[in-house]
């Protein structure tokens, strides 16, 4: 899958979520993913060729003329597998700089990412040479692929049993998976 520079190639997205993280969130369900879970709750993000390429612009916008939102999720298909791209838009989601109605700064954006890959992967650089660089850039990973027979419709924020919700920041402090705490 290509896109043009400085765009990404989105599914959908969805201006005020409550159930892709805590708090009222952007999500950018971006388009294609290779790990094709059986019973995957977006199954029309999998195909590459799908979707829109949408310019980071336009996501800017999007994040920023929104004052209600927390945080920013990135989900899928697969995010890892647009790494560059959402790199870019992380990068600029941390020097946002947010005022309240009176001027004062507001809290700063948390970007969680939604990913079928393992926290131990993409410490790899696995699927890209990017990886990395944007886990880094992310505060909440919540990884593992979707598998039908551990679905449980009562876990927060994760649709499988095996799937895990790590707090970035502090597993890469301390060298070991630290889970976030909720």
């Amino acid at each position: 899958m290509t896109q043009k520079p400085h765009t990404v190639r989105l599914y959908g997205t969805a201006d005020d979520s409550i159930v892709d993280g805590p708090g009222i969130r952007f999500t950018l369900f971006v388009q294609g993913c290779t790990h094709r879970c059986p019973g995957c709750h977006n199954p029309k993000a999998q195909p590459a060729q799908g979707g829109v390429d949408t310019s980071l612009e336009t996501l800017q916008a999007h994040i920023e003329n929104n004052p209600l939102i927390s945080g920013v999720t990135f989900s899928g298909g697969e995010p890892f597998e647009q790494a560059e791209p959402l790199l870019e838009l992380a990068q600029w989601i941390r020097q946002l700089e947010r005022l309240g109605k009176d001027g004062t700064p507001k809290a700063p954006l948390s970007i969680w990412i939604y990913s079928g890959y393992t926290y131990e992967q993409l410490l790899e650089g696995i699927p890209n040479a990017q990886a990395l660089e944007l886990l880094k850039l992310c505060d909440v990973l919540v990884d593992g692929l979707f598998l039908q027979d551990q679905q449980n419709y009562e876990l927060k924020w994760r649709g499988s049993a095996n799937q895990r919700i790590i707090d970035i920041p502090s597993s890469l402090a301390s060298g070991r998976i630290v889970p976030w705490n909720f």
